[in-house]
């Protein structure tokens, strides 16, 4: 398969981003990827959020922006898949070109603008019979939305019931206004009113669904203490650290560097660490942080559960290490958990905090 992958790949990266990723979704929904097991290495099981982990590796939203291929995603290797960001109507994005790939940075710039088939559609895609694994829903809000917080709690209405666990997503850069929602008065009113649209779903086990906040990395000091005391206040299920970034490191070598957007891969690979290490610290390892960021090995992985996060997601390092990175990265990390000497990933949780 190395060989078929390294000849399909070669053509993707001589097409444009957008229309290389949607050719590997065709890919996908065709049953052209033959799948790799999620449960690699009994020290890799992960129990979080009252739900049972194969390993702790995920997909970041963003790739499968509409729930398409969520059982072939799954046939991937992965532990965990999150879907989105999905809105309560269909919106096409930005205009295009809006995904440049950073190739001498091994980075990527997108400004998509929440660009999916609403929520209907999400609903049917999640509706769908798959093979056994988690799945978590990235919720958005339309861009030209009203009331933003009332889109997360349809969102959360229609897909709670249908996902392991929903993601409310404030840290997209690429709608305006919408990381104003990570002030502290916003999002205690934000959280507010998803937390009670979670308890008025009709089945008590949909009651109980983890709801996670996705954050920006282009924090401030006050900020992430702003975000960690609300999280703690309204007994927040989880964060998910960090999103894209807007700023750009002097580092970058790349023409594609100037594009507006946000960048994504292993530019910020530090930045998004340091956000896990600081929420982690802020919250008093109480809410389980979900690392993502630049994350492309398994010493990646391993350094940013020693950080704080208990899982970890990637979706740019896909782009340059291809589709079974998840179970090269699983491989890798049962064998430096045990290396030094840990039992499961929880005992490895924060200990370079």
């Amino acid at each position: 398969m190395g060989g078929l992958y390294s000849a399909f790949s070669s053509l993707l990266f001589t097409l444009d981003p957008e229309k290389a990723h949607n050719l590997s979704l065709a890919a996908l929904k065709s049953g052209f990827m033959p799948t790799k097991p999620a449960a690699i290495d009994p020290v890799l099981k992960t129990n979080l959020f009252g739900l049972e982990f194969a390993n702790p590796i995920g997909l970041s939203a963003g790739y499968d922006k509409n729930g398409d291929v969520l059982d072939a995603l799954l046939g991937l290797g992965f532990g965990f898949v999150e879907a989105g960001s999905v809105t309560p109507r269909p919106q096409p994005g930005n205009p295009k070109p809006r995904i440049f790939r950073l190739t001498e940075d091994k980075g990527v710039i997108n400004r998509l603008g929440f660009n999916n088939q609403g929520l209907d559609v999400a609903v049917q895609n999640f509706s769908a019979p798959r093979r056994a694994g988690i799945i978590g829903a990235n919720l958005g809000a339309n861009k030209d939305s009203e009331d933003r917080i009332a889109d997360y709690v349809t969102g959360l209405k229609a897909l709670a019931p249908l996902a392991d666990y929903v993601t409310v997503n404030i840290s997209s850069p690429n709608t305006p206004g919408l990381r104003a929602l990570q002030g502290r008065g916003e999002l205690e009113e934000l959280l507010g009113r998803v937390m009670e649209a979670r308890a008025s779903l009709e089945h008590a086990a949909d009651q109980k669904k983890p709801i996670l906040l996705k954050i920006a990395p282009d924090l401030t000091d006050e900020d992430k203490e702003d975000i960690a005391a609300v999280a703690k206040a309204v007994r927040l299920d989880g964060l998910i650290a960090t999103n894209t970034t807007i700023t750009r490191p002097d580092t970058l070598k790349s023409d594609q560097k100037t594009e507006v957007g946000g960048l994504s891969g292993r530019p910020i690979k530090a930045l998004s660490l340091g956000v896990v290490k600081d929420m982690y610290r802020l919250t008093d390892g109480e809410i389980p942080i979900v690392g993502v960021g630049g994350i492309e090995t398994a010493e990646d992985a391993y350094v940013r559960i020693r950080a704080g996060a208990s899982l970890i997601q990637f979706y740019s390092a896909m782009v340059y290490r291809g589709p079974y990175l998840a179970n090269e990265i699983a491989k890798g990390l049962a064998k430096l958990l045990k290396a030094d000497g840990f039992q499961s990933v929880s005992q490895a949780v924060g200990k370079d905090s």
